[in-house]
């Protein structure tokens, strides 16, 4: 079985982005009035992934994607709390209608209603809404609300525990994934994410240790294949040695990393360096990139063909395709169960 863990719901229907829009206006004028989720059909539903994410995921091969709100459109620097509540609650219920129109190819991941110093307690409530209510499996963790000027603390900040009883109580991992960038020297998608999934592992190695075992079944995937990490691998292992810090492998138990990588070094590396027990099959489509290298014909997201042509043995594929998902995921393994599969 083929799982793609990172996929986003780029192709909403419009009346969707349109209640965003509405949102964003009433900030500008509170006079307006409070607005509420368009009524989309399931229809609208179908043809919206029937083109897309689904029609693709069969030619490429894969059996099934775990799909989250599309991210860019997170916007978690928007402040107003009340404001976030309903965009992830009406983005999250829309993934949800998708999943259980398509159960053999989508398992829901759920986006988090966080805001620049806002506290972690609504997302808290979102995740155990969407996990004990909606069957999701995962969840969205923006470690930089602020979008690109990063005025959160660290994610070792006690300030986050709450939200990390919360992941192991219902024993879900959280994907850290940042949204757009509105600071104007991070691009979001070339520079915001990859900064991010960077940042996000060099403050687990810093106080991870403390962290994990305080929550030891405490999960983070990390993504677009971790970033500069596993490509600077040394580095944080010379970090490590030098300001006293356990190996960074040490966090392999508890992160683990995604194939986001768009050519076919990248995934050798990747693999050969963090190794195919820690390294989860993912292509983030629809997403950041999209279009085919014109060297080799290959779509720049067809993350698969890279991951069979990197000469892993066959236990190794098992591994990035199915195993890891089901062992980091335990919710999508037993949702799998259910299904006969």
């Amino acid at each position: 079985m083929i799982i793609d863990i990172h996929g986003h719901y780029t192709t909403a229907p419009a009346p969707h982005q349109g209640f965003r829009d509405a949102q964003l206006a009433r900030l500008a004028d509170p006079s307006r009035p409070v607005p509420r989720p368009e009524r989309i059909s399931d229809d609208a539903l179908r043809e919206s992934v029937e083109h897309n994410q689904l029609k693709i995921l069969r030619e490429r091969g894969g059996d099934l994607m775990l799909f989250s709100p599309k991210a860019s459109g997170m916007e978690h620097h928007i402040t107003d709390p009340a404001t976030a509540r309903d965009w992830a609650r009406a983005s999250n219920d829309l993934v949800h209608r998708v999943t259980e129109l398509y159960p053999q190819h989508f398992a829901p991941v759920c986006q988090l209603p966080q805001t620049p110093g806002g506290g972690v307690a609504d997302a808290v409530a979102e995740l155990h809404r969407c996990v004990t209510g909606s069957g999701f499996v995962g969840c969205n963790l923006n470690p930089d609300p602020s979008g690109g000027h990063w005025t959160a603390p660290p994610l070792t900040d006690t300030s986050w525990y709450p939200l990390y009883e919360a992941l192991c109580e219902l024993d879900v991992p959280a994907m850290v994934h940042v949204s757009s960038a509105c600071n104007p020297v991070f691009h979001t998608l070339g520079a915001h994410y990859l900064n991010a999934d960077t940042t996000a592992f060099m403050q687990l190695l810093q106080g991870g240790a403390e962290l994990f075992a305080r929550f030891p079944g405490l999960r983070f995937v990390i993504p677009h294949g971790g970033g500069a990490v596993p490509y600077h691998w040394g580095r944080y292992r010379g970090l490590a040695v030098r300001m006293g810090l356990p190996d960074p492998a040490s966090l392999l138990g508890n992160v683990v990393f995604d194939t986001c990588v768009y050519h076919q070094p990248g995934i050798d590396l990747l693999t050969r360096v963090i190794g195919t027990e820690h390294v989860l099959f993912a292509s983030e489509m629809l997403g950041a990139v999209r279009g085919v290298a014109p060297e080799t014909g290959i779509a720049w997201d067809d993350t698969k063909t890279y991951v069979d042509a990197a000469g892993l043995a066959p236990d190794q594929l098992h591994h990035i395709y199915e195993a890891n998902a089901r062992r980091v995921y335990p919710r999508l393994d037993a949702r799998l169960r259910s299904q006969g599969r």
